[in-house]
């Protein structure tokens, strides 16, 4: 898998977030997206995993079979973000059952009980999400993101609303996102930049 980003600029009215942002990056590569508080790491998030569109320039996906249609990509992706909304009045294995059919993937009951499992969510599956705490809507989140193991995962601020066990789980998915996939992050937290191979600045 590849991902290629050209002369990437967004651009809010009159306002010019980031302008010319350029980077490829494939399997078994890792990258942070930095910079500080509105400077526009979860726009550059947002836009990568296709969720919005750059004012100028273009984001390409590529594998062994060439250039990926737009259309497809989100089988190919995994985010987790805080605009990424959870339907609080559904159980979290509904959302996950929902989301699951929008990706166009499907993940056996075992795969999403291994998941929930492993994020330590396992015997809540059956509770609304609105009884989740945030730190539990959090892993929910991951537990989502990686559903049909993703060639590409999108973290906006890994850690967040997460105590010290939550932190070393997801550690320990970036750590194996990055073995042989692409994983890619927005952060200024020393701690999460070590598992990136290089760091794309952004600034107001």
């Amino acid at each position: 898998m590849q991902l290629i980003a050209e002369n990437i600029s967004k651009y809010f009215a009159d306002n010019r977030i980031f302008k010319n942002i350029n980077f490829q990056i494939k399997s078994g590569q890792s990258l942070a997206i930095i910079g500080p508080n509105g400077s526009g790491k979860s726009t550059l998030i947002r836009i990568l995993s296709n969720l919005i569109q750059p004012t100028e320039g273009k984001i390409i996906y590529k594998n062994t079979g060439g250039e990926i249609k737009k259309e497809n990509i989100y089988k190919n992706i995994g985010l987790v973000g805080p605009y990424l909304e959870l339907y609080q009045d559904l159980s979290a294995k509904e959302n996950l059952t929902f989301f699951s059919k929008i990706k166009g993937i499907r993940e056996s009951d075992k795969r999403i009980n291994d998941l929930m499992k492993r994020l330590k969510l396992s015997g809540r599956e059956d509770d609304l999400v609105k009884a989740y705490s945030s730190g539990m809507k959090q892993r929910l989140k991951y537990v989502f993101a990686m559903l049909g193991q993703p060639e590409v995962l999108f973290i906006d601020e890994p850690c967040a609303n997460l105590d010290e066990e939550g932190i070393k789980t997801i550690y320990e998915i970036l750590a194996e996102q990055k073995k042989d996939k692409i994983l890619i992050i927005a952060t200024n937290d020393s701690d999460d930049l070590r598992f990136a191979d290089w760091t794309v600045a952004v600034n107001v």
